[in-house]
């Protein structure tokens, strides 16, 4: 019986610096936007549409508009991580190798702890997701309508006329990637930022707390993100007027339950995981890249958490909740 116990734990250890592994956490780490975004979009286009259309008692037009909102969130929030936070995250890492050459010096002494450095970039990689988040819902509300017609209109004038726009926009040479000029541009913006007192000091006194900064700029892009899309649909004149209040009020339930039961859930994961997190510490103490694959590991445990959540049981309940407050609110 010991020896097996020996044998377990040993393979325990030897998991925790498993090569895949770490260099799983370490690509987290660098581009912590991409990986949500990537798995958001899984998500989204799986289990929520699945979720909402289980969801029983519910208006089957209602059901389908929710369905709908999905597909265009997770399509648009790919397409500005590709056009934006991607190229961030690449600069980003790209100073990080090479500090000297982008950074003033008296920013690599204030930042000469590792912990402090990793933590003020992962803000400006994190960051980019609420700075895109009011583009990214006016383009979600402007897809809604165009997704409806192509999925369930049979008019095939209509979806003839829709594919040649979107062709005609893809041709289009305003429609153009960072050149060379607007990403040296991006660059010494960066640099600015990580060359800033005020963001530094901000990151030497808050770095301790890193383990919570993934779940606080989930939770602040989930606000603008939810308040923005209330004030696109609201405005929108191609969303029918019936599908409006149950797709604004959907949105801001959605977002109010995800947010409180994510982060209840996340912090009691959180708390459970301390002894996982020590452990992984004591296994991999010599390696150079630890704080990295701390980073990882305080960016995947949210992201799984609020993924399940929010994408699993979250729809079904503001489906349904959203469905009865509608209806009660046209009778009145």
């Amino acid at each position: 019986m010991k020896i097996n116990s020996l044998n377990n734990e040993l393979n325990f250890k030897s998991s925790l610096n498993n090569k895949f592994l770490l260099k799983s956490l370490e690509k987290i780490s660098d581009h912590p936007a991409s990986f949500c975004a990537g798995a958001s979009f899984i998500c989204a286009t799986t289990i929520k549409p699945l979720s909402i259309l289980l969801t029983p008692k519910t208006d089957k037009e209602n059901k389908k508009t929710f369905s709908i909102e999905a597909f265009s969130s997770a399509f648009i929030k790919l397409l500005t991580t590709s056009a934006v936070t991607i190229p961030i995250e690449k600069i980003v890492n790209k100073i990080s190798k090479n500090p000297q050459e982008f950074l003033k010096k008296e920013t690599l002494e204030k930042l000469k702890n590792a912990k402090d450095f990793n933590f003020l970039t992962q803000i400006i990689k994190q960051g980019a997701n609420i700075i895109t988040a009011i583009p990214k819902s006016m383009l979600t509300v402007a897809l809604i309508p165009i997704l409806n017609s192509i999925l369930f209109k049979e008019k095939k004038e209509n979806k003839d006329n829709i594919l040649k726009e979107t062709i005609k926009k893809e041709n289009n040479p305003n429609f153009i990637a960072f050149n060379g000029n607007i990403n040296k541009k991006t660059t010494d913006f960066i640099s600015s930022l990580i060359n800033n007192k005020t963001l530094q000091n901000f990151a030497t006194k808050n770095s301790k707390n890193d383990k919570n900064l993934a779940k606080a700029t989930s939770v602040a892009t989930d606000i603008v993100l939810a308040g923005s899309s209330v004030l696109s649909i609201n405005s929108s004149k191609k969303i029918d007027k019936k599908n409006k209040k149950p797709l604004m009020i959907n949105k801001i339930v959605s977002t109010g339950i995800s947010i409180i039961t994510g982060c209840i859930a996340d912090s009691l994961i959180q708390n459970n995981t301390k002894n996982f997190i020590e452990k992984f510490i004591t296994a991999n103490k010599n390696n150079p890249k630890l704080p990295k694959y701390i980073e990882g590991i305080n960016i995947l445990r949210p992201t799984i958490v609020f993924a399940l959540i929010y994408y699993g049981l979250i729809p079904m309940i503001s489906t349904y909740t959203s469905d009865k407050l509608s209806k009660v609110e046209n009778k009145n």
